[in-house]
């Protein structure tokens, strides 16, 4: 039987991977780390934040207690609200977002946050080719 394709994955799988990655981000874990506290290889978390694999609920409560949140922590409520924080759960779990937004909590509020804020929406537009 061929394994359910990302695209497949259940909506939930995928919101509770996304909660995973963003704690254990917050919490400056890898996911080395992470998997070795929870017993699983690094591959193992790896396909559980994509939501490629379900987790079970031994292994969420491994791996919340790991992250130091409880387990309703990984579902969040249902509703306008859950999708809101999963798109921002989304944007953090990109490469450098965490890191960008850490280092913006540190600039004084006012121009330099403008500044950068210009900065960077600048740099995400399409330069004409």
């Amino acid at each position: 039987m061929a394994r359910k394709s990302e695209a497949l994955a259940d909506p939930v799988d995928v919101a509770v991977g996304a909660r995973i990655r963003l704690l254990r981000k917050v919490r400056g874990l890898s996911q080395q780390a992470l998997a070795e506290a929870a017993g699983v290889t690094f591959q193992q978390i790896q396909k559980y934040e994509r939501g490629a694999n379900r987790v079970s609920a031994s292994m969420l409560s491994r791996i919340a207690k790991t992250l130091g949140a409880p387990v309703s922590e990984m579902f969040g409520e249902v509703g306008a609200a859950s999708g809101a924080i999963d798109e921002v759960a989304a944007l953090l779990a990109e490469p450098g977002a965490l890191e960008l937004l850490k280092a913006y909590s540190h600039l004084p509020k006012g121009p330099p946050r403008s500044a950068l804020v210009d900065f960077v929406r600048t740099l995400g537009e399409k330069q004409p080719t």
